[in-house]
């Protein structure tokens, strides 16, 4: 098994790194970006993929598991602390980070593997070239979410 740091989300951060000209801070946790309380009722802060502080931005890449069922991913026999499965979970916590984002000031990219050159099981082939140029155009112009609009689940 690989490492996050040979993963699809580390290669598109890598390459929004190099076209921003900035490092990011992968992983951030914002204060204000908050998990459902647990049992205790602690709120955990939740991560966001990518943020960079000097361009007011945030990048999400959203994997196939995001806007589609993927059992492996969603442990749907186990709940999570808010009472759902994971698939469920990781949708709500989409939409809390679509939404508090930019009510926060910070401009949202959300990043698909359609996106960007991949296979139809959501793996980046990582075309660099490709992906580079398609990228450019994304971070210039915001992401669907960006201009309101919402994507169909596939």
């Amino acid at each position: 098994m690989g490492t996050r740091d040979d993963s699809d989300e580390a290669y598109v951060i890598g390459l929004c790194d190099r076209i921003l000209g900035e490092d990011a801070l992968p992983q951030h946790r914002f204060d204000w970006l908050l998990g459902d309380p647990g049992t205790s009722g602690r709120r955990a802060r939740l991560p966001v993929d990518a943020y960079w502080p000097g361009h007011e931005l945030v990048v999400e890449y959203r994997e196939l598991q995001h806007d589609r069922p993927v059992p492996h991913f969603d442990k749907p026999d186990r709940l999570t602390i808010s009472g759902v499965h994971r698939g469920e979970q990781r949708a709500l916590y989409d939409a809390r980070r679509d939404v508090e984002i930019p009510a926060h000031g910070l401009r949202l990219v959300v990043v698909r593997p359609a996106d960007l050159d991949a296979d139809g099981r959501g793996r980046l082939r990582r075309t660099e070239p490709a992906d580079l140029a398609a990228l450019r155009t994304i971070l210039a112009r915001g992401s669907a979410e960006d201009r309101g609009e919402r994507r169909p689940a596939p």
